[in-house]
């Protein structure tokens, strides 16, 4: 046999270089196949030999050792340079872009400062810095900005750290949102590390610790991206009112018939307010990728491959900025198609908004000139409660991030039921005003600016930005000392 291979050869020498490249060419990719696996293998090995992380280690730096890659692309949430047509994580002022804002917080601190959110990575510097955190504050203003929260609640009890002073927790407050707010050290599963999402389960009859990977992937989120509560005049227990549901009618009935709640009396119009915080999670429920299983996590924290490691995006930015990893895994459709379908649902949302916005904002004014002309509380209780209901559905969905877009058919709905009630409101003030003798139309002041609009409502602007330019001269590099010098104990 051996020698019919040689004459075969010697007959046709082309097949005999023909056999001989081939076999190079089987060998190199053996080769490389075997140099892919060893180095697979090492990396699998990195991981593995990973070491030991203590329960509630804060430092974000120190989870990096082990999962270098996660951390690096986490750190990068500190960048602010991405702004789509509707947000990004580039800083906004929205009181700047919507300046009927400041008369619709009248009262409330957020008259005097609010900004778009920016990435994890500025958590704890953004609330030392608003405006915001001038007024007293709660230990409960805490709870999503920092993996040292899990910490402190379990030193102090969970009630405790609720009912203290924000203040006072300032030097134990410091790392920022990371590794240790959603992942187990030990095993890197997801976890919930924050009470009240598991508490808002429980009440609904539910058992978090049955949830699957896949909701896992939400509900690491909803810790925080959330609306919520402080329930009890002294015990500013963090409560999210899911009891009924997720929409914005659901938790209206909550705040009115489970556990009646306020959070700030208008200072024009005299309305009884629910401010919402950032329903994100609760919107997301109530729209179509929610139902298709869709998770957080899939939009917005894609998977990547690096070295044959395939792991999890933690920047934890706008699909839009990278709309290949995210969008395009499921929809078959160009990015230019896809951004120009969003910002197709964003720009109906955006005037519906705006349309809302404005007839708050006159609203509130009018309810003032009624007060102003004699109305009685009688005459006004039907005003201030359909105001009351126009401003929660406006903010359910202007609080939320994506302008609607995590459930463009229920924002839409929402904003409707605003604009209505809002108008419903205003109708009866003329009424009201013709009962005191007054038909003329009634006067509103120029608010077209965030300057003009603070001015008309009596705030003190250049006295609350030298307090705010005191206390970061003063007291935070004491913050900053004490835990630094904690930290070096560990």
């Amino acid at each position: 046999m051996k020698r019919r291979i040689m004459d075969i050869v010697q007959e046709k020498p082309w097949l005999g270089w023909t056999i001989f490249l081939g076999t190079i060419v089987v060998v190199f990719l053996i080769g490389l196949l075997g140099a892919s696996i060893v180095e697979r293998r090492g990396e699998t090995e990195l991981i593995v030999q990973a070491k030991a992380i203590p329960d509630w280690e804060p430092r974000n730096e120190v989870w990096g050792e082990n999962y270098p890659r996660e951390y690096e692309t986490y750190k990068s949430t500190a960048d602010g340079d991405f702004l789509s047509k509707h947000g990004g994580n580039a800083k906004i002022d929205y009181l700047e872009k919507y300046p009927n804002l400041v008369i619709l917080w009248a009262g409330y601190a957020f008259s005097r400062d609010y900004n778009q959110g920016r990435g994890h990575y500025h958590a704890v510097e953004d609330i030392r810095n608003t405006l915001r955190t001038g007024v007293p504050q709660p230990g409960t203003c805490w709870s999503c900005k920092s993996t040292d929260v899990p910490r402190v609640m379990n030193e102090k009890g969970v009630g405790a750290f609720y009912k203290d002073k924000w203040m006072n927790l300032g030097d134990e407050i410091v790392n920022n949102i990371g590794c240790q707010d959603c992942h187990d050290p030990k095993t890197m599963n997801l976890r919930i590390t924050r009470p009240a999402l598991i508490e808002a389960f429980q009440r609904q009859g539910r058992d978090i610790n049955q949830a699957t990977h896949q909701e896992m992937r939400s509900l690491v989120c909803a810790q925080c991206h959330v609306e919520y509560y402080f329930k009890g005049k002294e015990e500013k227990y963090l409560t999210f009112p899911w009891d009924k549901g997720y929409s914005a009618d659901d938790m209206e009935r909550y705040y009115d018939e489970v556990s009646p709640h306020t959070d700030f009396v208008h200072a024009l119009s005299r309305t009884p307010i629910l401010k919402a915080q950032h329903p994100d999670y609760e919107l997301f429920m109530t729209g179509i990728h929610a139902k298709r299983g869709v998770s957080c996590a899939d939009c917005h924290m894609p998977y990547r491959s690096e070295g044959g490691v395939k792991f999890t995006n933690h920047k934890i930015m706008s699909p839009l900025q990278d709309v290949a990893a995210s969008c395009q895994v499921c929809h078959r459709e160009s990015e230019a198609n896809l951004v120009r379908d969003v910002y197709e649902r964003q720009d109906k949302i955006e005037e519906l908004r705006m349309r809302a916005e404005s007839g708050l904002a006159k609203a509130h004014i009018e309810a003032k000139f009624a007060w102003d002309k004699g109305a009685t509380e009688t005459e006004m209780a039907p005003v201030l409660k359909l105001i009351r209901q126009s401003q929660w559905r406006w903010d359910w969905v202007a609080a939320a991030n994506s302008l609607g877009f995590h459930s463009p058919v229920e924002a839409a709905r929402t904003l409707g039921a605003s604009i209505e009630k809002a108008e419903q409101a205003r109708t009866l003030l003329v009424r009201v005003l013709a009962k005191h003798g007054y038909t003329d139309e009634i006067p509103i002041p120029d608010i077209s600016t965030k300057a003009k609009a603070q001015a008309y409502i009596g705030l003190d602007m250049e006295k609350f930005n030298t307090e705010k330019k005191d206390f970061l001269a003063t007291e935070v590099p004491k913050w900053d000392a004490a835990a630094k010098a904690r930290q070096a104990k560990y």
